[in-house]
C-alpha cells in the first residue's frame, strides 16, 4: 500500500449530515443512511474531498450486521448496506477530479459500544466477555476485507479488552488496519488504561500499520502523541480529534466554542510531534479540513 505522509483524512459525518438536514436521531446513527439516504453521504464525502481530505472514512461507524437485522432485514440485506458502505465512498470519490493520487479510502470500524448506542462507548464499560466482541467484530470485518476499501479504521476504540479482541481479527484479514483509542485524558484511554499500555500490547501487529487517538479533545492530543511515540516507533500515528467543543450524553448537545486557527495551530505542533495521518472527528467540519490542507500541502 502506498501512502504519501503526511496523510490529510477527513472530518466528522455527523454534524455535515446535520446540517444538510438529516435526522440521525436512529439507533444507527448515520448508518441508517445508507439505506434511507444515501445520496446525502455520497455528498458529505465528496465536500471533504474538494476541501483537501486524500482519504475518506466510511459510513459504517455505527454499522453491524446484527444492528441491521434488529432493525428487520435479513441477513443479506446487512451484508449489502455494509458493504454499500464502501461503495458510497467510492461513488464520492469518482464524482471528485482529484488531479493526481486516488483518495484513499479507510473502513470505519466502530466500537461495540456504537452498537448498543448507549453511549457506553465514552467509558468503554461493556461487562461482556472476549468471545461476545470477536463474534460481533469479526463478521463484519470479514466481509468488508473482501471489499475495495484500501484498509480498515478501527476507530474510537474505548476498551483496552476490545483492542486486544480487534487485534487478533485483524491477524486473520488481508487488508492492514489502524487502531486508535478514545482517550479520557491526556494518559488514559475511556476505560481508565493507560495508553501506553494499549500502544506497547499492539506496537509488533504483524497487520497493524497505524496507532493512535481519535474522538479525543485537542487539548490532550499533544501529551498523547508523546507517550505513544515512547512505546512505538515503528508504526505511523494517527490523530483525529474532536473539534474542542464537548459532548453531553444525557442532553445530546455539544457545548464550547470550535475554532478553526486554534485547531490549525496546534496540528502544526501535533505533525511536528512525529503525526503521520492527522484529521478530524465530532464537529470537525469541511472548513476545519480546508484549513489543515493548506497547513500540510501548501
Amino acid at each position: 500500500m502506498n501512502i504519501n505522509y503526511p496523510l490529510l483524512i477527513d472530518g466528522g459525518l455527523s454534524n455535515l449530515l446535520e446540517i444538510e438536514g438529516c435526522d440521525l436521531n436512529h439507533e444507527m446513527w448515520y448508518a441508517n443512511l445508507l439505506e434511507k439516504s444515501p445520496e446525502s453521504l455520497i455528498k458529505a464525502h465528496y465536500d471533504y474531498l474538494i476541501s483537501g481530505a486524500k482519504c475518506i472514512i466510511t459510513s459504517s461507524y455505527q454499522a453491524s450486521i446484527l444492528g441491521f437485522m434488529n432493525l428487520g432485514h435479513d441477513k443479506n440485506m446487512a451484508e449489502r448496506l455494509l458493504l454499500k458502505s464502501v461503495s458510497l465512498a467510492e461513488e464520492a470519490i469518482s464524482r471528485f477530479d482529484s488531479k493526481g493520487a486516488r483518495p484513499l479510502i479507510a473502513i470505519s470500524i466502530g466500537p461495540y459500544g456504537a452498537y448498543l448506542a448507549n453511549g457506553s462507548e465514552y467509558y468503554g464499560n461493556y461487562d461482556v466477555s472476549d468471545d461476545l466482541l470477536y463474534d460481533f467484530h469479526f463478521e463484519r470485518i470479514k466481509l468488508l476485507d473482501s471489499s475495495s476499501g484500501d484498509f480498515f479504521a478501527c476507530e474510537t476504540i474505548p476498551s483496552f479488552q476490545e483492542a486486544k479482541v480487534l487485534s487478533e481479527i485483524l491477524k486473520e484479514i488481508n487488508k492492514s488496519a489502524w487502531i486508535s483509542f478514545s482517550c479520557k485524558d491526556s494518559s488514559s484511554i475511556n476505560d481508565g488504561t493507560d495508553i501506553q499500555e494499549c500502544i506497547a500490547f499492539l506496537a509488533n501487529h504483524p497487520n497493524i500499520f497505524a496507532v493512535g487517538v481519535n474522538c479525543t479533545s485537542p487539548k490532550y492530543i499533544a501529551d498523547l502523541i508523546r507517550s505513544i511515540k515512547k512505546e512505538c516507533l515503528d508504526k505511523k500515528i494517527v490523530v483525529y480529534p474532536n473539534s474542542g467543543e464537548t459532548y453531553d450524553v444525557d442532553s445530546k448537545k455539544w457545548n464550547g466554542i470550535s475554532d478553526i486557527d486554534l485547531f490549525t495551530d496546534m496540528a502544526k505542533e501535533w505533525i511536528d510531534l512525529g503525526v503521520d495521518i492527522i484529521g478530524g472527528c465530532c464537529r470537525v467540519g469541511p472548513s476545519h479540513i480546508k484549513s489543515l490542507s493548506r497547513m500540510l500541502y501548501c
